[in-house]
């Protein structure tokens, strides 16, 4: 069947009159049902009827429309960077997985939103567009006061941007990657090491972790003053690593924070072509990563690494629930995780 413009027709979806009518009951009732608050109000025997008549029909609620009554809808939405492989890695794949399953748990739907959010203001305005519960933020820049006011008026329950400062009326959800730095640079040093490198990668959305991880390998060296820290430019291709280790003789670096493990993986390779040693002993050059991937582990030498102790993805998705049943919770800063180094071969 094709409709008037030549079209084919879309068939009209069933509505909550039509299973209120095979169901032999009112339109409120089918409501009470599908929007949970049937407690006290329908009996088992008309929910069964509701439910089978939903099947039935192959009705499925409208959330927009729900979402339009309460203000609100199930939503939680992870607004992240348009690509996020290249700034969160695997682990972060892992993590969205179980924080979206914890999610659905308890009720409420996991969006990844992957828009650009160059300006936080029409950004915001998006986002609210789908009257999400609660918006997490993982954009670089973070958004700012004016955003969050106009995602509270829009209806979102919670906000909660990165750390360690949340604009007004926002909760900061912090993973303090000067921590990730500070560690690496500390293993570094007890082992003797006093020319570090601490690459910063090229690609773009990686500056608001990398910064802070290079700002945390010089707090630790700063306790030293034999200690030089040397920020090191380097994009994820074979070309851009080989150019960095040519120059290695005239940095005179016996070690590297490499960021991250695949830059370290990458970083190695071309130090191993080049003929340098990677290693622990005297004359090799000690290189640490982050991440404690699998693959990682394989290698030969296996890599030292920063692993992150994150929490539990279900316990994040409790802070959530918990959040937009107390929209008026003061703005607080969540700890996210921190940061042990994992020591292997590598340095």
């Amino acid at each position: 069947m094709t409709d008037p413009t030549g079209h084919e027709a879309v068939p009209t979806p069933p509505t909550s009159a039509a299973v209120a009518r095979r169901a032999g009951v009112s339109r409120a009732t089918v409501s009470y049902v599908f929007n949970g608050q049937a407690a006290g109000r329908v009996g088992a025997g008309a929910q069964a009827r509701v439910r089978a008549a939903a099947e039935e029909l192959g009705y499925v609620p409208h959330a927009a429309a729900r979402s339009l009554r309460a203000g609100r809808g199930r939503i939680v939405l992870l607004a992240a960077p348009a690509d996020t492989a290249p700034v969160f890695g695997p682990l972060f794949a892992d993590f969205l997985a179980g924080f979206q399953s914890a999610l659905h748990r308890l009720g409420y739907t996991g969006v990844l939103h992957g828009a650009p959010a160059d300006a936080p203001l029409d950004a915001a305005r998006a986002w609210a567009e789908l009257r999400p519960a609660a918006v997490l933020t993982l954009h670089d820049p973070p958004l700012d006061a004016s955003a969050v006011d106009l995602l509270k008026r829009a209806g979102t329950a919670a906000v909660l941007t990165p750390g360690p400062q949340a604009p007004p009326g926002a909760h900061a959800l912090l993973l303090d990657q000067s921590e990730a730095g500070r560690r690496a640079g500390a293993h570094l040093l007890a082992a003797g090491r006093r020319r570090i490198g601490v690459v910063l990668p090229a690609e773009p959305g990686l500056a608001a972790s990398a910064d802070p991880r290079l700002a945390g390998v010089r707090a630790a060296a700063a306790g030293h003053p034999d200690a030089a820290v040397h920020p090191l430019d380097l994009a994820l291709t074979e070309e851009s690593a080989a150019r960095l280790v040519a120059r290695w003789p005239a940095l005179g670096l016996d070690a590297v924070f490499a960021y991250n493990d695949a830059y370290a993986m990458l970083l190695m390779r071309a130090l191993q072509d080049a003929g340098h040693a990677i290693g622990t002993g005297p004359g090799r050059i000690a290189v640490v990563g982050a991440d404690d991937l699998l693959l990682a582990r394989l290698l030969r030498p296996r890599l030292t690494s920063v692993r992150t102790e994150a929490i539990a993805p279900d316990r994040l998705a409790h802070l959530v629930d918990t959040l937009v049943r107390a929209p008026s919770t003061p703005p607080a800063t969540h700890r996210l995780g921190t940061f042990r180094v994992v020591p292997r071969a590598s340095g």
